[in-house]
């Protein structure tokens, strides 16, 4: 039986981007010229359309065209990879902006969490992490300073905190939490988002050596990502 008419075109459409003929930020053919094409009404390419755009794979821009959306990079939660691993695998270049490197005070919650003393002095580093310019994520890290003394002096612009931490620190566990979550102005400005995006939300807590040694959030922008896991 010959598919329905809306879901040949969705398939050549998905065919042509697949195969590089068009790349991010390509215009495709209107919906008139899809019509045309393919002898059908345009509400059935308006149904096509739709669908690709939702699964993130075209751009509607009204009075501008449709447009192939940029690729949604890929996290993996099982095995632990740093953000610039990540990014290099899906064939970006990462870059990071230091925004904040300092020493705080156990708050009671993630002292509870990292199983020291409230008020305890802990390190904190908020990084956000590029993919070819564009954020991919805003790291906020929060690390025991007897799993990792020289933190705070290290570079990273050019060494993530996991890859540090990965050397000095290794992983015996990793609890973890995901959420949706609508991010505070600062985050959202951060991450480019337009006001009401969501976002998605790792909490992430490391181990080593029998002890936690770092709690992190990492906030990933919900139009740009999605995180995948294999168990």
């Amino acid at each position: 039986m010959e598919p329905p008419a809306y879901l040949r075109i969705k398939n050549w459409l998905l065919a042509r981007i697949e195969a590089g003929e068009w790349r991010e930020g390509d215009r495709i053919p209107s919906e008139p010229e899809l019509a045309r094409r393919f002898k059908v009404a345009r509400m059935t390419v308006n149904r096509a359309v739709r669908e690709l755009a939702a699964a993130h794979l075209l751009v509607r821009a009204p009075g501008s065209g449709t447009f192939v959306a940029p690729p949604r990079h890929e996290a993996t939660l099982v095995e632990i990879r740093s953000i610039s691993d990540e990014i290099r695998r899906g064939g970006g270049v990462h870059s990071t902006d230091v925004r904040k490197v300092a020493e705080v005070r156990a708050e009671a919650p993630l002292a509870a969490e990292l199983g020291v003393a409230e008020g305890e002095p802990l390190f904190l580093t908020v990084l956000l992490h590029r993919a070819d310019g564009v954020p991919a994520q805003l790291e906020e890290r929060w690390v025991v300073p007897a799993a990792a003394p020289e933190y705070l002096t290290q570079d990273f612009a050019q060494i993530t905190p996991s890859e540090y931490l990965m050397r000095v620190a290794p992983l015996a566990r990793v609890d973890y939490r995901i959420e949706a979550r609508l991010p505070i102005e600062t985050t959202r400005t951060a991450l480019a988002l337009a006001p009401g995006e969501p976002c998605l939300l790792l909490h992430r807590c490391s181990f080593s050596r029998g002890r936690a040694a770092s709690s992190a959030n990492l906030w990933y922008p919900g139009n740009r990502y999605r995180l995948t896991g294999h168990l």
